[in-house]
């Protein structure tokens, strides 16, 4: 047996899982792009003779990523995603080129291929010859023959990445209607986008709580109204008393899990159990990078990672810092039952015993089972 001929860890990798570890690079899309361009120069760098050698080299890299960071889901999620382009694409070139998978459309290729309408004007490179495996005489002919197609498919997940916010927005207007209120809370890109365009043409308010302590609601508070939109930035206290004016939730999310629920920023079980008693639909802004085949591994309520306690009691209340423990999650879990809507890159779905089947069915099409654990 030939033997697997893994490259030593590239210094690009050692970097990300340091700036991973430090928490100098935070966010889901922030995260995956940085992931899908280590694991690019990686693929386009490695030496391997068979598919074996491959997915190894990347699981390899995707545990080390991950071990640094964990609570970025999306790292896993974009290295699962090239483990999964790996194998279609070797699956073709071993089979032969198809014409049914060539003319067909999925729920899965729109995502991974990135816009339809761009990807049909550009003709897919195709595998010259044929793809030997273990060939001694020239080793290095399998790596050869794939990693062009291989950077083509990279190239389309990035160009994903680079448009989820527009992709995500571009049915806005379908959802948001003239003088509705909305409430939001906290700094989202996909939202503050989503809110943005659905602004074009109507007019609607939007109450943004602040979303103590990182207050991070205040910045997006003041990007909403530079746009135009009428925006009201009040303390998080007030959620619950203000709901029964509010037509909808919105909220952004950091992960998706495999029953429907999600981890989100910290106040977002507040608003989504204030909207169910006032029975206000709740609304999730998500592109479906943030998918993951994992389900909620810490507890009911939230996720185990948390902020500085001084941000929530500093320690100049030197009394009450000796008497109490001081906890700042960074995460709320939002239980399915909360959510009425997820608004994705893919399209909307509810979060009900229809959507699971639908979300299964995406998990099967953008992820490989033998890769739910790296």
């Amino acid at each position: 047996m030939a033997e697997v001929r893994i490259a030593p860890q590239h210094r690009s990798v050692e970097i990300l899982a340091s700036k991973l570890r430090r928490r100098s690079i935070v966010g889901s899309r922030a995260t995956a792009l940085e992931t899908l361009l280590v694991l690019r120069q990686v693929i386009s760098k490695a030496r391997f003779s068979n598919i074996n050698q491959l997915v190894e080299i990347i699981r390899s890299v995707g545990r080390r990523l991950v071990e640094a960071q964990p609570k970025e889901h999306s790292v896993g999620n974009t290295v699962r995603k090239v483990l999964h382009h790996i194998r279609e694409e070797y699956q073709t070139a071993t089979r032969g080129t198809s014409t049914t998978t060539q003319t067909s459309f999925s729920i899965s290729k729109f995502v991974l291929q990135g816009q339809p309408k761009r990807q049909a004007t550009v003709p897919k490179t195709e595998i010259r010859g044929t793809l030997r495996e273990n060939d001694s005489d020239d080793p290095d002919s399998f790596a050869r023959g794939l990693k062009p197609v291989l950077m083509e498919a990279i190239q389309d997940v990035l160009d994903e990445l680079e448009t989820v916010y527009d992709n995500v927005a571009k049915n806005a207007k379908d959802h948001i209607h003239p003088d509705e209120i909305i409430l939001t809370l906290g700094m989202s890109r996909t939202v503050e986008t989503f809110l943005k365009t659905a602004a074009h043409g109507r007019n609607y308010t939007v109450i943004v709580a602040e979303t103590a302590p990182s207050y991070s609601g205040r910045e997006m508070a003041k990007s909403l109204s530079l746009a135009g939109i009428s925006t009201f930035l009040v303390p998080d206290s007030s959620i619950y008393g203000l709901m029964s004016r509010v037509n909808k939730v919105i909220l952004g999310a950091h992960v998706i899990l495999a029953n429907g629920g999600m981890f989100a920023i910290t106040g977002s079980l507040v608003a989504a159990t204030a909207a169910r008693a006032h029975s206000t639909p709740v609304v999730v802004c998500a592109g479906q990078f943030k998918l993951t085949p994992l389900w909620n591994l810490y507890h009911e309520y939230g996720a185990h990672d948390f902020g500085n306690p001084s941000d929530v009691l500093g320690f100049e209340e030197a009394d009450l810092v000796d008497k109490v423990d001081v906890v700042n999650p960074y995460y709320d879990y939002v239980h399915p039952d909360l959510i009425d809507a997820f608004i994705t890159n893919d399209g909307d779905h509810p979060p009900s015993s229809i959507y699971r089947h639908v979300f299964n069915r995406l998990l099967k099409e953008t992820y490989d089972d033998e890769d739910n654990e790296l």
